[in-house]
């Protein structure tokens, strides 16, 4: 009994938090069209970032949708991208993903680039853009 009111706690927190994204998206559809931007590609794989849905967060970070498409491998030979909601601290060179593929990552931990040139890569253009754009 107690294993079955955890699995349908886990699936309506699961429910609520999708119709929050969907929710969100919705409002960030209406926002206008995609405008995709191609990082350079790496032996990882290709990224992009929308330079439509650059935002600025509540703390002031630059918060921006991008896609991933790990590179193409005998086991993967068709890979399929994942949407991330990044959040990046632009005068620190720091990324967290507050969403992937539409699902909240509560309690995200800041990451640094790390060597990863496709991630640095668009941190750079995200925040130069964004320093041109953003209030």
């Amino acid at each position: 009994m107690k294993q079955l009111l955890s699995t349908m706690v886990r699936r309506f927190a699961a429910l609520l938090l999708l119709v929050l994204v969907l929710t969100a998206q919705a409002g960030a559809s209406l926002a206008g069209p995609v405008d995709w931007h191609e990082v350079p590609s790496t032996s990882e794989g290709r990224q992009w970032w929308d330079g439509g849905s650059l935002r600025r967060s509540r703390g002031g970070n630059v918060s921006v949708l991008s896609r991933f498409q790990p590179a193409v491998s005998e086991d993967k030979p068709r890979p399929v991208s994942d949407l991330y909601v990044m959040e990046i601290a632009c005068g620190e060179d720091l990324y967290r993903d507050t969403s992937i593929n539409g699902l909240p990552q509560f309690g995200a931990e800041w990451q640094p680039a790390a060597g990863d040139s496709l991630i640095s890569s668009m941190i750079a253009e995200v925040c130069d853009d964004a320093a041109s754009q953003l209030p």
